[in-house]
């Protein structure tokens, strides 16, 4: 499984993100892989209209029907399209747990599956509690690199993590510099049921091959 971020990069929004999707479809289907894009708002019902990928978006507010301009509602999320939203991001960190906590409790309400983000091994302990579909180790200090991933510097931290998640049987994703079949594998290997890229596809000047390479660590 490999949940890939659109951020906000150029790449990632509008007709790109259109094309994107629709490579990333035909190789998934190719090679029998599950990939998740993870799109922007503004993006989510283009994209989940024209594809049969399973899209997520990249994070609801913890809010109902009412005054709240500017929040992302997540019975909007669900009417458009998504069957699943990240959460705590380092790039979009929860600053207040029981924000977060609400978070996921609207998703649950809708059914919308969730994946949280957690940047330490005590902060996944905690987001593990909240009983989220997936969660991920991510150190902040490794997103975007294209040279070093979590695989290749922390393997020791990913298998604490592993020990973490399935004690309260919540799966592992593992992100951070993920950009080779070898850290695909290794994640894999370590206990990870798969893996969070943003950089290495959304930016790659070949997304296919990029993809490709990824999925090579599945094999």
């Amino acid at each position: 499984m490999i949940f890939v971020n659109f951020k906000t990069y150029k790449e990632g929004s509008g007709e790109k993100a259109l094309s994107l999707v629709k490579a990333i479809e035909e190789i998934s289907s190719q090679n029998n892989v599950k990939v998740i894009p993870c799109v922007q708002a503004i993006d989510l019902k283009t994209i989940s209209t024209s594809s049969k990928l399973e899209v997520w978006i990249q994070n609801i507010d913890p809010v109902e029907y009412g005054a709240h301009t500017g929040s992302i509602l997540p019975e909007e999320v669900l009417e458009a399209g998504a069957e699943g939203t990240l959460l705590n991001h380092s790039e979009h960190k929860v600053q207040n747990f029981e924000d977060l906590k609400m978070m996921v409790a609207r998703a649950n309400e809708l059914g919308l599956k969730t994946l949280i983000f957690a940047s330490n091994l005590d902060e996944l302990s905690k987001v593990c509690d909240l009983a989220p579909t997936f969660a991920s180790y991510e150190p902040g200090e490794l997103i975007g690199s294209t040279t070093t991933s979590v695989a290749t510097a922390q393997p020791d931290i990913i298998a604490k993590a592993v020990e973490i998640t399935r004690a309260k049987g919540i799966p592992l994703i593992v992100g951070a510099g993920i950009h080779s079949s070898e850290d695909v594998r290794k994640s894999r290997e370590l206990g990870a049921v798969g893996v969070a890229v943003a950089t290495d596809i959304v930016k790659a000047q070949d997304p296919k091959k990029e993809l490709l390479d990824l999925i090579e660590g599945f094999k």
